[in-house]
């Protein structure tokens, strides 16, 4: 899903917020229309100042109903019709629960004529602004501003019937921008290239299955959206969605559950916990910092250097070797990189791309305390903050680790690296490299709040009493 499709739909939020509102205003003014006082005299006493207050409250209402509704989700796609539908349960929701609040409080409200208004007025404008704005999209989309580019794979009919329907109604935000009919992996990197493309989707179903997951692998290295004609492949991913173009229905392979919404939500909660992680963590990081001055010389942090979605970024941990020995031009330089390598051919227990070098020599004494509980990366919390990185996600790895990588291990990129993870409690450095790929694997296709807080409810007991080589 691409940022500007969220963006979009995050718009409305406001933009409902003051529709909804401005709908209660409406009906307030009508209220008070001469014509309508003299059918209905006014009998209550509720000021324009209390019921503005009620009108919003009644708007934020709106909001969690339509969100609920799905109304806000980046990947509905459904007629207008159903759309007026939504907004009908929800509104008529909003409805309901201010007759609850009003029976509840016991309170005798003497204008039913103003809720009604105002609910009818409300369903009314929020069909008319989305409406107007997905017409407007769409009148956008058929100039080609803001479609999805599609490099379309596939020879026989089902893709040229696929073809025929993207060159045909631009205005669904598919822009076809190449057609390869039985490319390789070599034609379709060259193809995307200078046309900026977006999407892959492959339109034939009877592509060979090792075709079909060289694709997937290829579109995930390049950070594209994947999509096919279902056949052999349905099972290929946990998380894949239905979507259909013309009369094709097709199925698109999505990389992460944590999308849109869901990373806003990730997002607020990394704030907020680790706000309150700041405030207990401090005075240990206060001791750890004298401690590690007293043990030995050298600075206090150690910065290197890490690759997460938006590239390379700089991690923050605390200095765990003595500071000759530590990589990177501003602590030991070449001859600390040398004996890296030197010492990962001699004591690496680890296979895969990313070695772990057993009783490592390097450490200070308070470094293999520190490693020994992960306490080392307690700084990383500022990382968190900066927004480079998440409490909870895959391990940031170096980019000499990274060039390693296969194909298929770089799907981890999918999602922001964390401080823990779902890999990190199930193992430490006792796992292998694939199991865990595997597990982050599974963890950004299953991701949910409630996964999050379990796994950082875990991560205490795994730092303190769960042995692991060291």
């Amino acid at each position: 899903m691409h940022r500007r499709s969220f963006l979009f739909s995050a718009a409305f939020v406001p933009i409902d917020f003051f529709v909804v509102a401005a709908a209660g205003i409406g009906a307030w003014y009508l209220r008070f229309a001469p014509g309508v006082r003299r059918i209905w005299p006014i009998i209550f006493d509720l000021t324009f100042r209390e019921y503005l207050f009620l009108a919003l409250g009644a708007a934020i209402l709106s909001i969690v109903f339509l969100a609920a509704q799905g109304l806000y989700n980046p990947r509905l796609k459904i007629s207008f019709a159903a759309t007026v539908y939504r907004i009908g349960v929800s509104q008529t929701m909003v409805l309901a629960a201010i007759a609850l609040g009003i029976f509840l409080r016991q309170e005798l409200f003497g204008s039913r004529f103003l809720v009604f208004a105002a609910w009818i007025f409300s369903i009314f404008f929020l069909a008319a602004e989305r409406g107007f704005v997905l017409s407007f999209r769409a009148a956008l989309h058929s100039r080609g501003i803001g479609a999805t580019k599609v490099l379309l794979i596939g020879g026989d009919a089902v893709s040229r019937r696929l073809a025929d329907h993207l060159a045909r109604r631009p205005h669904l935000g598919w822009n076809l921008v190449k057609h390869l009919e039985e490319p390789d992996i070599a034609a379709v990197a060259q193809a995307i290239g200078n046309p900026g493309v977006e999407a892959i989707v492959l339109g034939t179903p009877d592509f060979a299955r090792e075709r079909i997951l060289e694709l997937i692998d290829f579109a995930n290295d390049k950070r594209l959206e994947f999509l096919y004609v279902p056949n052999v492949v349905q099972t290929l991913s946990a998380s894949a969605r239905t979507e259909v173009i013309g009369d094709v229905p097709v199925i698109e392979i999505r990389k992460t559950v944590l999308e849109g919404w869901g990373m806003v939500v990730k997002r607020i909660v990394d704030i907020v916990i680790v706000s309150l992680l700041f405030v207990l963590a401090l005075p240990a990081m206060v001791i750890i910092s004298l401690l590690i001055k007293l043990d030995s010389p050298g600075p206090i942090f150690y910065r290197d250097r890490r690759i997460g979605p938006k590239g390379a970024f700089w991690t923050l941990k605390f200095r765990s070797m003595f500071q000759q020995y530590c990589t990177g031009e501003d602590y030991g330089g070449e001859a600390a990189e040398a004996l890296e390598e030197k010492l990962i051919l001699e004591r690496n227990f680890r296979e895969g791309p990313i070695p772990k070098i057993e009783n490592d020599p390097r450490r200070t004494r308070m470094g293999r305390l520190l490693e020994k509980t992960s306490l080392d990366e307690l700084p990383q919390l500022f990382n968190v903050l900066s927004g480079n990185m998440s409490l909870v996600g895959p391990r940031p790895h170096r980019p000499k680790e990274v060039a390693r990588y296969e194909t298929h291990h770089k799907r981890v990129f999918a999602v922001p690296p964390g401080i823990t993870g779902l890999s990190q409690i199930s193992g430490r450095s006792d796992l292998d490299f694939e199991n865990e790929v595997r597990l982050d694997t599974y963890y950004m296709e299953h991701w949910s709040p409630w996964l999050d807080l379990v796994i950082m409810a875990k991560t205490p007991l795994v730092m303190f009493f769960r042995k692991h080589r060291s």
